[in-house]
């Protein structure tokens, strides 16, 4: 590393400038990062904090809440299930009109009382009695107060808000919790029959899981999934993901493009010195770990240098109404991934540096 770390010192210029470039594309990397899971947070971060392991939907509903519908009967499949609790659970989205005429928007979710979804005392006791509204913190941020009344529209029922709780959003709303009866009639009105949209189950044996998937199995009209897979069935949460991904993949790609076309004419230029090392007795091996290490120190400096500045702005981004969540495994993993397709960028001129000619090389600058 001895000539890689001179010539460095020496053409420092081009250096710069090409680790400026790979500075700006581990950035933006880092930061499509941040934004990356700031969307999926905002899309199920309420179904996420939800005290449960998976869930069973109607059969072909492929994880979404509007496309299930489940009755009393199904529910009852799940209830000699051992060690599994079972609770049925209403999904969906409304528009309230507050007191002084404005909307807001709700991912509405229906819970009967003494379900494990609701463990907070307070919760459990809104939920319980008069029919009302328990919200997440985000709406008494916009200025709704307990005690205020908010209008479902379509159906002009309104319902008083009995407190505030952090529910996070689904779909990209902010939740709303209401008893599971309360649900029934906003959505069905007189005619529910005691449907709901999902039924939400916990079990923390593994045993029991797997007895409740052969359950799953033997009864008709159902399907479950686990926790996670029911993340597909937000609205725009694989289309989001799918786009943030190919972002970040084109992203790595450009990276490896540039690199590898700087190594290239980079060795072009220094084929003088190659030969002389080669002339000295330097063998290809020795001469392509000197080439490749030096790109290599450009790779993780330029990488570093970006994702602290990606890091820095990142905080100051989370403070605005941009959906941005910046962690560090996932950042670093972008970071990672962004040498390592550089470095094999660099491969792409490995071969031009072990062919170079000692003898041609050194009879052409005579």
């Amino acid at each position: 590393m001895y000539v890689a770390l001179r010539d460095l010192k020496v053409a420092r210029g081009r250096f710069v400038l090409v680790g400026l470039v790979i500075a700006l594309v581990a950035l933006m990397t880092t930061l499509l990062s941040g934004l990356a899971n700031g969307l999926v947070d905002a899309g199920i971060s309420g179904l996420r904090r939800l005290p449960m392991t998976h869930l069973a939907f109607q059969h072909g509903a492929q994880s979404t809440f509007s496309r299930s519908t489940l009755t009393p009967g199904d529910l009852a499949t799940w209830r000699g299930v051992p060690g599994v609790e079972a609770s049925p659970m209403g999904v969906s989205f409304i528009n309230a009109k507050r007191p002084g005429g404005s909307t807001v928007d709700i991912a509405l979710i229906g819970v009967p009382a003494g379900s494990f979804l609701a463990p907070r005392r307070d919760a459990e006791r809104a939920l319980a009695g008069d029919p009302g509204l328990v919200l997440s913190h985000a709406f008494e941020d916009d200025g709704v107060n307990v005690g205020d009344e908010l209008t479902i529209v379509g159906v002009d029922r309104p319902l008083p808000v009995l407190g505030f709780t952090y529910t996070g959003s689904y779909g990209h709303v902010d939740i709303g919790f209401t008893s599971l009866s309360t649900w029934q009639s906003l959505l069905y009105g007189d005619n529910a029959k005691g449907r709901f949209s999902a039924i939400a189950l916990r079990a923390d044996d593994p045993a029991a899981l797997d007895s409740a998937q052969a359950q799953a199995a033997t009864s008709e009209g159902m399907e479950v999934v686990t926790k996670q897979q029911a993340y597909a069935g937000s609205p725009g949460y694989t289309g989001e993901t799918q786009t943030m991904t190919m972002i970040r993949w084109f992203l790595l790609v450009i990276s490896a493009l540039v690199v590898g076309a700087f190594f290239i004419v980079w060795t072009m230029q220094r084929s003088r010195q190659i030969a002389v090392l080669k002339a000295l007795g330097a063998s290809r091996g020795y001469v392509a770990r000197d080439a490749v290490g030096q790109l290599g120190v450009v790779l993780v400096g330029a990488a570093a240098v970006g994702g602290l500045v990606a890091f820095g702005l990142g905080t100051l981004v989370e403070r605005t109404a941009v959906p941005f969540q910046l962690d560090a495994g996932p950042a670093l993993t972008a970071l990672g991934l962004l040498v390592l397709f550089g470095l094999a960028g660099c491969l792409a001129g490995v071969r031009r540096v072990t062919s170079v000619d000692p003898s041609g090389a050194l009879r052409a600058s005579d």
